[in-house]
């Protein structure tokens, strides 16, 4: 017994010790991504116990306080929603903290790169507490989760278009005949995708011998701003590119098939409900990857100061002389010189807004909770199944109209307004 009291310890002792030794290794290069790290760790954990909290949570007198007890569905939806509000919580605080810092010299900076230790612990401590709220706290939670939902949409649909509009400028910027084929062999591609899955979405949700109208609107309705993204595009008076065109095309056609997949199973106009199991879980892969791979972009162009997260005071090109880099007219000696240097490195103004590189993070939250609940709307529905409903049927249709009228408006915007910078 002490033999295994003491190997236990050793084991503790250890673990603690790798802990300390990796989170005191998180540099300030590699601190954004330790974030997203952490917030892909946060949907591990809603993950695990949506399948295994439930029996538990039955126990508990706070929240288990109705005459008859729930469904299973109930309690899984309430514990991811509870993780989900502890991660939104750490996120947001640390947003709060974070405004107004300009600098490095600023002590928020420290907190913001360090403490990784102590960040784990809240973190974790947040999440437990979280399980001793009432279920109001909750069902209030839930509720807002929805539109915080929709403004991560619509940050993920602005980072989007970061994306291509960069790609394409670096592949144009090449001047070279094979960048050039490079880029209409991927508009191609693209393209074709984009029709072909067109097709199958006839296929799968306008069965015939149903009325299904509805579907066939959104369907013409996602080929239409097809049309109309390639035709203004490659307008003379744009001066667009296919490359940007062809793939918020393929994207809106996504958008389209995962809200009609999300359409009830006993809707008779979806023909996927053969197959609502295998759908249901590919459609919340795709979207929880879709969900971390926002935050990853968003955290590595965080360090660009031409994205959003960008503070007014970021260091722009040409600037370097503002900053202590001019060259010193009488050189130093080597102690003056390093004083220097720390003192440069110090004023040194941060490269991104913290406060709202943590907001995207809490959005995230918000959004990732609302994919595997279903929206809240189909516990006690579809037993299993997850982003269910009509709810998630009408946030992907309007997400993609948004991101259909966020790209025209970046097409057109600086002919209306030229001189105004986009």
């Amino acid at each position: 017994m002490w033999a295994a009291s003491c190997l236990a310890s050793c084991c503790a002792a250890c673990a603690c010790d790798a802990c300390r030794t990796v989170v005191s290794g998180i540099s300030r290069r590699s601190a954004r991504i330790a974030y997203c790290g952490h917030f892909a760790l946060s949907l591990i954990v809603a993950w695990i116990l949506r399948e295994v909290a439930a029996p538990l949570m039955e126990k508990i007198p706070w929240i288990n306080h109705f005459h008859k007890t729930p469904d299973r569905e109930w309690f899984e939806t309430d514990a991811v929603l509870r993780v989900s509000l502890g991660n939104f919580l750490f996120f947001t605080i640390l947003a709060i903290l974070m405004i107004g810092v300009k600098n490095q010299k600023d002590p928020r900076d420290g907190i913001h790169h360090g403490g990784w230790m102590m960040k784990v612990i809240c973190w974790c401590l947040l999440v437990i507490f979280m399980f001793f709220l009432p279920n109001e706290v909750i069902s209030l939670y839930e509720t807002s989760s929805k539109f915080g939902s929709g403004l991560f949409l619509l940050v993920q649909v602005v980072l989007l278009l970061d994306f291509v509009h960069g790609w394409n400028d670096k592949w144009v910027g090449y001047d070279e005949q094979f960048w050039y084929v490079a880029l209409f062999v991927v508009s191609l591609v693209c393209y074709v995708a984009t029709f072909t899955f067109s097709g199958l979405l006839f296929h799968w949700f306008t069965p015939s011998g149903h009325d299904c109208g509805l579907n066939t609107f959104f369907i013409v309705m996602t080929l239409i701003s097809v049309f109309v993204f390639a035709i203004i595009a490659l307008h003379p008076v744009v001066s667009g590119s296919i490359l940007p065109a062809s793939v918020i095309s393929l994207y809106c056609t996504y958008l389209c098939y995962s809200a009609l997949a999300s359409e009830p199973r006993d809707y008779e106009c979806n023909g996927l409900h053969k197959h609502s199991n295998a759908v249901s879980t590919g459609t919340l892969t795709v979207g929880l990857l879709t969900t971390v791979l926002s935050v990853v972009y968003s955290a590595v162009r965080a360090g660009s100061s031409t994205t959003l997260l960008s503070p007014p005071t970021s260091p722009r090109a040409g600037q370097c002389h503002a900053f202590g880099f001019r060259k010193p007219l009488l050189p130093m000696d080597k102690g003056d010189e390093h004083e220097h240097e720390e003192k440069d490195k110090a004023n040194k103004p941060v490269t991104y807004s913290y406060s709202f590189f943590h907001i995207i993070f809490s959005l995230a939250s918000m959004y990732s909770a609302m994919l595997l609940t279903g929206w809240s709307t189909s516990v006690g529905e579809s037993g299993k199944l997850v982003d269910v409903g009509w709810p998630s049927v009408w946030v992907r249709i309007v997400t993609g109209w948004a991101t259909a009228a966020l790209y025209i408006w970046s097409l057109v915007a600086p002919i209306l307004f030229p001189d105004r910078e986009f």
